[in-house]
């Protein structure tokens, strides 16, 4: 197909999701597989916003509103910016999509931080838009002082994800100050925060607190984790006005589905299921990082819904060993990770059948 595609998405390699839970037990003959994978929220979304969800979709014959105008005036209130300072869109992933597509060219450069979240990198490509990957320092860390040495004339964009996905570390407000402080101001940060509900530690700071001292600073924000909405789509953006403007020039009418603004309306007010799962995941970590280096296991020190877990030995084996006993969790082999496994928190007796099948397989 070579004369029809261009030459970077002919070689382009597509984002691989978690494996689904009906494929793999229609695949390998099972019933009451339990998926660890995607990082999902184990409690499921909001009663409030299942609720809002069914009412609203009585009023799917109808296009959604274009601007979203009450969640967005919602949601600035929730997060304490003006709303024209707010960019919804359909996941955070459409609003990487937005970004690279409003604000970079072909003769532009993108800077990565290698084996960071994939989706940067192939939209970068799928755009055409060449792209820089700064490898990581110990610790599965990103190493800020070399990405700022990476950025050339030709850099217009950097995406930095704090916590990062696949590893869940992270990094301190004094880090990401002085990273802002190396980068000439032509050049657009974007700080993909999906998981910045989830950290409690008192040295992280949110974009949001800094995108007005930082024009060029943008925060990514999604509703799939701590609000369990990944199903219905639903991100958004904070960053300066003007920044906004542009990105609605570019971002497509009804964008946002009549279900997806109802939900969000509804999750921002269930402030006591936000709470549950916060505690739920807390409780996750802590279990996993006693139980899994009992089986040989490194772990890093994770921020966010899902730990990073070096096995030593090859993950891929290990992963389709855990699908034989009912549980999905996500390799990163093919991100440069060969003996490492994400595995997200689940509930208590999801987390406990997922180190008992660990055990089965490792003993």
């Amino acid at each position: 197909m070579r004369p029809l595609v261009p030459p970077y998405v002919e070689t382009l390699k597509p984002y691989v999701p978690g494996k689904p839970i009906e494929e793999t037990e229609r695949e390998y003959g099972l019933k009451g597989v339990i998926k660890l994978a995607s990082n999902e929220n184990p409690l499921g979304p909001s009663p409030r916003a299942v609720e809002a969800m069914r009412t609203a979709s009585t009023a799917t014959h109808l296009y959604p509103d274009a601007t979203s105008f009450h969640l967005v005036r919602r949601l600035a209130t929730h997060v304490g910016v003006r709303p024209e300072e707010v960019v919804l869109g359909s996941g955070s992933n459409e609003l990487i999509e937005l970004l690279i597509r409003t604000f970079t060219t072909a003769e532009d450069e993108i800077l990565l931080c290698k084996g960071s979240f994939s989706a940067y990198r192939i939209s970068a490509q799928a755009h055409g838009r060449p792209f820089v990957e700064v490898p990581m320092k110990a610790g599965y860390q990103y190493d800020l002082d070399a990405m700022a040495k990476a950025v050339t004339p030709r850099t217009r964009m950097v995406f930095l994800a704090n916590p990062d996905n696949p590893t869940g570390t992270a990094f301190s407000r004094q880090a990401l100050e002085a990273f802002l402080a190396a980068v000439p101001p032509e050049v657009l940060v974007v700080h993909d925060e999906a998981y910045f509900e989830f950290v409690e530690w008192p040295e992280y700071a949110s974009a949001v607190e800094l995108f007005r001292q930082h024009p060029n600073l943008v925060a990514l924000r999604t509703f799939s984790k701590i609000h369990g909405l990944a199903g219905v789509r639903l991100g958004y953006g904070i960053m300066d006005a003007k920044l906004a403007g542009y990105v609605h020039r570019t971002r497509m009418p009804f964008n946002l589905t009549v279900v997806a603004q109802a939900a969000g309306m509804a999750a921002l007010e269930d402030t006591e299921h936000v709470q549950r799962t916060r505690d739920n995941n807390r409780q996750g970590l802590r279990y996993y990082a006693e139980a899994l280096p009992k089986l040989g296991a490194t772990l890093t020190h994770s921020h966010a819904n899902f730990v990073f877990a070096d096995f030593h030995r090859p993950a891929v084996e290990l992963y389709e060993l855990l699908l034989r006993k009912g549980v999905i969790v996500r390799p990163f082999a093919s991100q440069g990770f060969p003996t490492c496994l994400r595995i997200s928190v689940g509930t208590p007796r999801e987390n406990e059948r997922c180190v008992v099948a660990l055990k089965e397989i490792l003993t």
